[in-house]
């Protein structure tokens, strides 16, 4: 299929790391459309992933959970593309609701995946391969179209000047100089399985602060009682800047760090897409689909494996003799052991596979 010269449509609403794992698919779409008029859909509250991101001409949202969360405001929302006439839409997610859209939206081609209800409506239809890393996944759509050369960067958030200024500001404030080193840790997950323990996270920060690094708390305000928690049991004193960001605001926060300490969550996919090395701890999740999308990530998983998460994308085990264990017998040794090996150096010389330790 031709894309380039053409007005196309991306649509996707899902959540904060997934939409982050689709930025390698618009640097791939836009080098095999590069005279083509992009948009994407996407929901408001995420808008930053995107905003600034230059293989977009303009970023199109929905407040799919506020003012937009009933079918009347879907329909008004196709009715509204409708009239934008673009050429070609595709849809990277089956989600409920941006495949109803995109089958009311009146469109001379869609293509990608969809909801089984709606797949008549979609020409040609991408299955999602869940054998594969979602970034990989999402480029199928692609590779469906008949684009053979998929070059991309990586993940990628442009925050903005607004967001880089707002940064500064934080950092500035906070009292951090241009020489400190800064570790950044993210605590919280949307599923509560995936959450290390806070007295342990405390732990590795205690650790990194004795050797000299400044020790900052991110996340939503969500995070809020579980960083709480987590600074109660520490000796040194952080930096919280826990609930103080927007996603642009984060990312360029971010990429002031020499290493982030995260969970499987959304905000670990903006650190990489700031080129800031990661330690992920990784339980009931496989880290093989949705895992770090770099070279520069370590993987902490418990030694021995747990029986439980054998074949991973779980969020609990069907077996009560082991649900919670994945995380539970992760140690602070082998955190701390995996930060050592990237604030010493010795790993990012260690190769570009992504390591599990």
């Amino acid at each position: 299929m031709e894309l380039n010269r053409k007005r196309i449509l991306v649509t996707f609403l899902m959540h904060l790391g997934d939409l982050t794992l689709t930025t390698p698919f618009l640097r791939a779409l836009r080098n095999a459309a590069p005279d083509s008029y992009i948009a994407m859909l996407v929901d408001e509250k995420l808008k930053d992933v995107v905003l600034h991101n230059p293989c977009l001409d303009e970023v199109i949202t929905i407040d799919k959970k506020g003012r937009d969360n009933h079918l009347l405001s879907l329909w008004a929302c196709a009715h509204r593309l409708s009239a934008m006439h673009f050429d070609i839409l595709l849809n990277l997610h089956p989600n409920e609701r941006c495949s109803f859209i995109d089958a009311m939206t009146k469109v001379p081609v869609r293509a990608g995946t969809t909801n089984w209800l709606f797949r008549p409506w979609f020409r040609p239809y991408t299955p999602l391969d869940r054998t594969k890393h979602a970034a990989d996944m999402y480029l199928d759509v692609l590779t469906q179209l008949g684009v053979r050369e998929l070059r991309h960067h990586g993940l990628e958030i442009f925050p903005g000047p607004e967001a880089d200024a707002a940064a500064r500001e934080f950092w500035q404030h906070a009292g951090v100089e241009a020489e400190d080193r800064l570790v950044g840790f993210n605590i919280g997950s949307a599923v509560e399985t995936k959450r290390w323990a806070p007295e342990r996270f405390a732990a590795v920060a205690d650790a990194l602060a004795s050797e000299g690094y400044k020790i900052v708390f991110f996340g939503g305000t969500m995070d809020l009682d579980m960083v709480r928690d987590a600074v109660s049991h520490m000796k040194a004193r952080p930096i919280v800047a826990t609930g103080e960001f927007s996603i642009g605001e984060l990312a360029a926060a971010m990429r002031r760090c020499a290493l982030i300490v995260t969970n499987d969550s959304g905000p670990m996919h903006v650190a990489i897409s700031q080129r800031v090395p990661i330690v992920a701890m990784y339980g009931p999740s496989h880290p093989d689909l949705y895992g770090p999308y770099t070279d520069r990530a370590s993987i902490v998983t418990a030694l021995p494996p747990c029986p439980g998460c054998a074949d991973g994308m779980k969020h609990h085990c069907d077996d009560p003799r082991y649900h919670g264990r994945c995380m539970t017998d992760l140690t602070v040794d082998q955190v701390l052991a995996a930060c050592h090996g990237w604030l010493d150096g010795t790993a990012a010389s260690g190769g570009t596979e992504r390591r599990t330790v």
